[in-house]
């Protein structure tokens, strides 16, 4: 049975469009791309065939052809804008790729939009070759708390009630299970947290439309936003949310996940029972000698 629909696909590629028009804010990818460099560097082999899966912009596929140990790179995006010959046109809930031929498989900042993420990370593994390389960013649960909390107040003053205005993103407690569901081997996930201060709650809201990042949400209200809730909202983030100088801080959580498709080679748990000694042998204290 599929799952939720929390997201309107449509609507978000139309942001996206509408976000390349703008002149996108790209500072979080630019950020995401430099750690993607440095954790492909960390690892010692050599990556034939790479796929940059959905990252809004060209970030990833610049990391990429930039990097010594990756070869061929293909992007494969929901909008055909900036794809070269070779490239195809995807979303990444409905992957067009027969099984096991990728080397390396990244995508930025892309995957929290997906409704299905489990089936993504699935469709994933199985394009991968053995001991074939998933590595990825998303924004997590942390991230632009504080304009939830403004929004939520505003919108309960104004209107008397609420509506859902930031979307719901993973936890990163959950993306290791997920991996594993999925049938990657040596799953990791760890947390870059980011603050960035805007001269004003204004400001904010002008980079999330252009990195895309406004309301997708299906089961948004489907009227225009009141005046007086973004003006309250704005309001209450600047009373809360200000440093003493009086610019306003906004915390984006970017979650790392990776995973290998299983190969022989891979470093396995050991069997139960196989240890050599008791946990209680383990754990006793030990004699020491003094002089």
């Amino acid at each position: 049975m599929a799952g939720p629909l929390l997201f309107d696909r449509a609507l978000l590629r139309r942001r996206l469009d509408r976000a390349a028009g703008l002149g996108p804010a790209t500072f979080l990818i630019d950020r995401a791309a430099e750690d993607l460099a440095d954790r492909l560097g960390a690892v010692s082999r050599r990556f034939e065939t790479a796929l940059d899966l959905a990252t809004p912009t060209d970030a990833a596929v610049r990391a990429l052809e930039g990097h010594p140990a990756v070869g061929r790179v293909i992007r494969a995006a929901p909008l055909d804008a900036g794809l070269r010959p070779g490239d195809v046109v995807a979303d990444p809930e409905a992957l067009p790729f027969a099984g096991e031929w990728l080397d390396l498989a990244v995508s930025l900042l892309a995957l929290h939009w997906v409704n299905d993420l489990p089936g993504t990370l699935a469709q994933v593994r199985r394009a991968l070759r053995p001991d074939g390389l998933f590595l990825a960013a998303m924004l997590g649960g942390r991230s632009l708390s504080e304009l939830r909390q403004a929004f939520a107040e505003a919108e309960s003053e104004t209107t008397g009630g609420l509506s859902p205005r930031v979307a719901p993103f993973a936890d990163v407690r959950d993306l290791g299970g997920l991996l594993q569901r999925a049938g990657f081997a040596l799953p990791v996930t760890d947390v870059d947290k980011v603050v960035v201060r805007y001269g004003s709650p204004f400001a904010l809201f002008d980079d999330l439309r252009r990195m895309g990042a406004t309301n997708a949400l299906t089961e948004r209200r489907r009227v225009p936003l009141r005046r007086a809730t973004l003006l309250r909202a704005a309001e209450i983030y600047q009373q809360r949310f200000a440093d003493p100088d009086g610019r306003v801080r906004a915390t984006f959580e970017i979650l790392w996940l990776s995973g290998w498709a299983p190969h022989a080679s891979q470093q396995k748990p050991l069997k139960p029972g196989s240890a050599r000694m008791s946990l209680a042998e383990a754990l006793a204290p030990k004699s020491q000698n003094r002089p």
